[in-house]
């Protein structure tokens, strides 16, 4: 029987740390992945000497993946193999112009969503139900898989505080925080950590680069488990990332959350951070049991093996054994992507 390929299709360049634990898993059945690297915001340089790199579309056809993993919202349909939704992130609660929550929205790209807890595959089996052209299989998130590691860096003398923020003016904490966190790391009381998004106005990113010192580092990474690691308590507004630090059991104090839910502490007065961190680090007892419901609805396995869950979901849809309606075609998103990839063979 012939080796399975697969195809890992990114536009950014955090999708290199979603991705690896899976090519990992692939690589141990013996089977082979390559990786496309579509438009200017993933950078090439981050590919290791031993990955394998297609460039163009004519090559994905001649490759011919059985699947071509996405951590993406969407996809053109027009490449060989299955489309799988790996997500790029959990469901934060942010909404599109007509008030509908983007995670969940369908845009006619994908044969299979695996999806990450409970939460999430409730409301994508109801969606698969009406529109009956896509499974859904629960497996977790393959970009967590390490995330369960020990880690083994040597532990701080004080706690750490992560810092982390969205891009979107509406949303970020990190223009609010700015002065605060500032006369916070010159106290030395605790170690702060910065990360922001990739796509942050550079303007914020020098603000914080500028305030650097012996108790504050900005950190541009394109892998944020080390640093959520390493912390002892998140600092952060509704960007994704702070469910990835949920998970580990570990407290997050926001800044005007969009929609805070008792495992969060959210403040709206700048005034009022450095009391709320102090209580986080103490870890109420009311506090942790609602953290710990929400990691059982949200993302319930730590046992590192999500990785090989998808596979078996892709094996799943591959076995022919799951009738799926036609995908219906969406012309314009469609040629949008033609557009993007300047292909326009049928």
């Amino acid at each position: 029987m012939a080796t399975k390929r697969y195809l890992f299709y990114i536009s950014q360049n955090y999708a290199y740390a979603i991705l690896r634990p899976l090519q990992s898993a692939i690589l141990a059945r013996g089977e082979q992945v390559a990786w496309f690297l579509e438009g200017k915001e993933v950078n090439a340089d981050l590919l290791n000497v031993d990955e394998y790199r297609l460039t163009s579309i004519d090559e994905i056809k001649n490759y011919n993946p059985v699947a071509v993993f996405y951590p993406a919202n969407i996809a053109p349909t027009f490449l060989p193999g299955i489309n799988v939704a790996i997500f790029h992130g959990f469901d934060a609660g942010k909404v599109d112009k007509k008030g509908n929550n983007d995670h969940f929205k369908i845009r006619n790209c994908f044969d299979l969503y695996c999806t990450q807890g409970p939460s999430t595959t409730e409301a994508f089996l109801a969606l698969a139900k009406q529109h009956k052209h896509f499974k859904v299989t629960e497996t977790g998130w393959c970009a967590l898989d390490r995330l369960y590691l020990k880690d083994e860096s040597q532990k701080a003398n004080k706690p750490t505080i992560l810092l982390c923020s969205t891009f979107s003016k509406k949303l970020s904490c990190a223009p609010h925080l700015f002065d605060t966190v500032k006369r916070l790391s010159q106290t030395g009381k605790w170690n702060w950590l910065v990360q922001f998004h990739p796509k942050m106005p550079i303007e914020i990113v020098n603000q914080y680069k500028s305030i650097q010192n012996d108790h504050l580092s900005f950190v541009e990474a394109d892998d944020v488990i080390p640093l959520l690691q390493k912390a002892d308590v998140m600092v952060c507004d509704t960007s994704s990332v702070l469910i990835m630090f949920l998970l580990l059991g570990k407290p997050v104090v926001t800044y005007n959350n969009i929609a805070p839910e008792n495992y969060l502490l959210d403040i709206d007065n700048v005034e009022l951070l450095e009391q709320t961190i102090e209580t986080a680090l103490q870890k109420p007892t009311q506090l942790m049991e609602h953290i710990k419901h929400f990691i059982k609805m949200t993302h319930p396995y730590n046992d590192g093996n999500s990785s090989v869950r998808v596979l078996s979901a892709v094996d799943e849809v591959l076995s022919c054994t799951l009738a799926l309606d036609k995908k219906p075609i969406d012309f314009f998103r469609q040629f949008k992507m033609r557009k993007k990839l300047n292909y326009w063979q049928w």
